[in-house]
């Protein structure tokens, strides 16, 4: 059976109606001398079961988590997921859910949604989460169209100790809206410089953007930077790209953060070649009306039953496109359900344990690092679970780690020039007292 089911007398009325004679006129754009002019050179078709064992031969040479010991993060981290999140998030009713747009069949999605808000508003020590966004990236370029919106400024300062992928996508966001973005200088404590922050904030500035921890895995003086922030009358706002921290470390609203956006990969989703990811944003609660997407909140029916309904959706497909507050369209609602599944299992207690572990292992290795001879500690701020050194050689290094099964140091030169020959490496609850111990040795 053809799979393009048109008949010659269909294509030709096609291809008469648009003015061509034949379908290699469409095509007149790309040189001829890299058209393909003969069948895709494939192997002989072959039955399902050799098939799949063929596709496993060539995966197995993937250097993957089961494989390989992994002592890498920068922005994607590598952490257990309990058997039961698989399992509950892959119920059918779960599973195909995308938007709930009609509350009367949807409340188990939206009970989901809800409790999913909460246990970010209580990480993030915030008043009001909305229902995800995409990604952590994206997050952070709603959080400046916010902080344009809120402040009617233009003006951006971002650190440059946030994730630079999160940095290039706040580029992109800044140009699209006009707003101009300044960023500021880290020092040898590997985090902010808050000399460069005081001469670079003024009346015009509508946010200062840092990350905690931040991109080199040190821990950024909240509250010195929010108030600098807001003394000039601009929004303070904090990116978390590893959320494990927040069971250790003060929560961003502590120190006064208007908003609090990040990445909740991290919370039972795996690696997955760095996606799909699951933004989460968190405001005060006099933002409440500028915050993208969308809030489901708990009512009551009119027999006093609790229930869960869409609360707010400014957005472009609910108000006119020139009032919304954003144009982003969907949730991650499967990837958040992941993470409320994950937090809920692990509860407070066992988010701080985990994150003490995360902080153990991380440090111990640290310093066992920087005692070796060719490799030198390049900042001195305190760290959560990644941590940076300087080695000789870069390539060489991370080549011998790999013959040894070992994926470890993400070469920060490539985004930093000045950190040249630098390794950001990343330690959590996945890489055992045996795998630590045996990437000393190599090292040695």
């Amino acid at each position: 059976m053809n799979f393009v089911p048109s008949t010659e007398r269909q294509k030709k009325e096609m291809m008469d109606s648009i003015g061509i004679k034949s379908i290699d006129d469409l095509f007149v754009d790309i040189p001829e001398k890299i058209r393909l002019k003969d069948d895709l050179k494939l192997p002989e078709a072959l039955p399902e079961q050799e098939l799949l064992g063929e596709l496993e031969k060539i995966s197995s040479k993937n250097a993957d988590s089961n494989s390989h010991s992994y002592f890498i993060g920068a922005g994607s981290y590598h952490h257990y997921i309990p058997a039961a999140v698989p399992f509950l998030i892959k119920r059918s009713e779960f599973y195909t859910a995308y938007t709930p747009y009609q509350p009367e069949i949807s409340q188990g999605m939206l009970q989901v949604i809800y409790e999913y808000q909460s246990l970010i508003c209580i990480l993030t020590g915030m008043d009001v989460a909305n229902a995800s966004v995409y990604d952590g990236a994206s997050a952070m370029g709603e959080a400046m169209i916010m902080s344009c919106n809120i402040t009617k400024r233009k003006k951006i300062l971002v650190s440059k100790t946030i994730d630079p992928q999160y940095r290039e996508t706040l580029s992109t966001y800044c140009w699209a809206h006009g707003a101009e973005l300044n960023e500021i200088s880290f020092v040898d404590g590997g985090v902010t410089s808050l000399e460069e922050l005081k001469k670079e904030i003024s009346e015009e500035t509508a946010a200062v953007m840092v990350q905690y921890p931040n991109f080199f895995g040190c821990v950024e003086d909240l509250d010195e930077i929010g108030n600098l922030a807001h003394e000039k009358g601009a929004l303070f706002v904090v990116a978390v790209a590893e959320p494990i921290a927040l069971g250790i470390l003060e929560s961003p609203g502590k120190f006064g953060a208007d908003i609090v956006l990040g990445e909740g990969q991290s919370f039972g989703n795996p690696m997955s070649y760095g996606g799909p990811g699951v933004g989460f944003m968190a405001v005060k609660e006099k933002y409440v009306r500028q915050i993208p997407g969308r809030l489901v909140g708990a009512t009551e029916d009119s027999e006093g039953k609790r229930g869960y309904i869409m609360t707010m959706q400014a957005r472009e497909q609910h108000i006119r496109r020139e009032k919304a507050s954003s144009n982003i369209c969907s949730n991650e609602a499967l990837a958040a359900l992941a993470n409320t599944v994950y937090l809920s299992l692990l509860g407070k207690n066992g988010l701080s344990k985990l994150a003490e572990l995360n902080l153990q292992r991380a440090n111990y290795l640290y310093d066992k690092l920087i005692e070796l001879d060719e490799i030198e500690k390049v900042f001195s701020g305190k760290i959560f679970n990644e941590f940076v050194v300087k080695v000789k050689d870069v390539n060489a290094l991370q080549k011998k780690l790999l013959d040894e099964k070992i994926v470890a140091g993400y070469d920060l030169g490539k985004d930093y020039p000045e950190l040249k020959d630098c390794l950001l490496f990343c330690v959590t609850e996945m890489n055992s007292p045996e795998q630590i111990e045996k990437l000393i040795e190599v090292l040695k």
